[in-house]
């Protein structure tokens, strides 16, 4: 069916404010947020917040709010309730990860790393891995196609591996990874461990941690239309083999070993509002589906399908540009919707400014992932443009970057 994306952005408060007309083509670092979030927070705030365990009602549903929470997310990555566990966002969450497991590292283990990570799946590793003296691994990928070089992988692994970390997808190039392959490789003949940052894969393809056969996937909802938290999933034999860094009060089953502290219990419920939101947006797409499970893999794949349309139009746009040099994947296969680029004669900051003076939002530099531009030599140049796209995006709005980038 015709995906409803009138439907869609009337659910986006900030999409059509005040008539200013703004596009946002700043997806890959934060999407804009969905009404069904937005009223989840602000309910919780505003009918009586309080700390988890007590005997109140307020305490009590906190914590089946909290509950829910946990459930939803699950759901959409396709684990289980106990598995899930929430932080302030992926990096911090990350950061904690690898404290654990260096616990039982010793020298003469190694990690693998991918130069095309953002960094918050490469420096919490680097730092550990110094900490202990433990030997760090680069799989390298290819500047003119921006795949991975996977051939090389089964010669970096060992049985003193204790780590692979990759990404699902570039946030700098839009890059698809083959996250099972890698999985499969690590599996073949050794037992590392695959934790995977699927940040930016979350809000454009179906997740399914199953499927991926990966330990560790982390993500953040304020890169699908949530607030500000991150969520880490992991298996259940993977979370045990993880000793957490918490208060001795805290919980120890499951995700829960690392939600040490008091999280943010509005930003709990903002996430639950993002799973009902793509719930909905399921049931729009896919009637028939009889879960919320599959009502969410629905909307999901939905949402591909519509992006990867728009993706099309505005790679055809910036093949007319003179001068425009695309990096990644030069079509929608292997990709998500995700775009990079130089424009001879221009600054990367200076063409996102003169986007921004049209209303067109998007970024510049290096996007965190700093051995991506290191890899491609753009660090004196000032790094890349990236413009991403992602479901509540309008064909009018690439029509009007085009035009915008055309004027260069």
């Amino acid at each position: 069916m015709t995906f409803p994306i009138d439907a869609v952005r009337a659910r986006f408060p900030a999409l059509d404010p005040h008539g200013l007309e703004r596009a946002f083509f700043d997806a890959p670092g934060g999407t804009q947020v969905c009404e069904p979030a937005i009223e989840r927070m602000a309910a919780h705030l505003r009918d009586g917040t309080a700390n988890s365990g007590g005997a109140f009602a307020t305490s009590r549903v906190t914590d089946a709010l909290s509950a829910q929470a946990h459930a939803a997310i699950a759901d959409l990555l396709g684990g289980r309730a106990e598995e899930i566990a929430f932080g302030p966002n992926m990096t911090s969450l990350t950061l904690a990860a690898s404290r654990a497991l260096a616990r039982d590292w010793t020298q003469g283990d190694n990690l693998i790393l991918t130069r095309l990570d953002h960094d918050a799946n490469v420096a919490p590793w680097l730092e550990a891995a110094a900490d202990k003296a433990v030997e760090v691994r680069w799989l390298d990928f290819s500047p003119e196609t921006g795949l991975l070089d996977y051939d090389a992988l089964p010669g970096l692994i060992d049985a003193r591996t204790r780590v692979v970390a990759v990404g699902a997808a570039s946030n700098a190039l839009g890059t698809l990874n083959n996250v099972p392959a890698i999985v499969s490789v690590a599996r073949a003949r050794w037992e590392a461990l695959v934790y995977v940052d699927a940040v930016q894969s979350v809000p454009h393809v179906v997740t399914d941690v199953a499927a991926l056969g990966c330990d560790f996937l982390a993500c953040s909802p304020y890169k699908f239309f949530g607030p500000h938290q991150g969520v880490l999933w992991g298996r259940a034999e993977a979370w045990e083999r993880l000793r957490a860094y918490k208060v001795r009060p805290a919980g120890n089953r499951g995700g829960h070993r690392l939600e040490t502290g008091t999280p943010s219990f509005e930003g709990q419920a903002g996430v639950l509002g993002t799973v009902e939101y793509l719930d909905w947006l399921g049931g729009e797409t896919a009637p028939q589906a009889s879960s919320r499970r599959a009502r969410l893999i629905a909307a999901m794949e939905a949402s591909t399908a519509y992006e990867r349309g728009l993706g099309e139009r505005l790679l055809a746009g910036l093949a007319e540009i003179e001068g425009l040099r695309l990096y990644g994947p030069p079509t929608m296969d292997g990709r998500v919707p995700t775009f990079a680029f130089t424009l001879a004669g221009h600054r990367p900051d200076a063409v996102a400014a003169h986007l921004a003076q049209r209303h067109l939002f998007a970024w510049s530099g290096h996007f965190y992932a700093v051995e991506v531009i290191r890899r491609l030599g753009l660090e004196e140049a000032g790094g890349l443009v990236r413009v991403g796209l992602c479901h509540y995006s309008a064909a009018h709005e690439i029509e009007r970057l085009i035009a915008a980038l055309k004027e260069l």
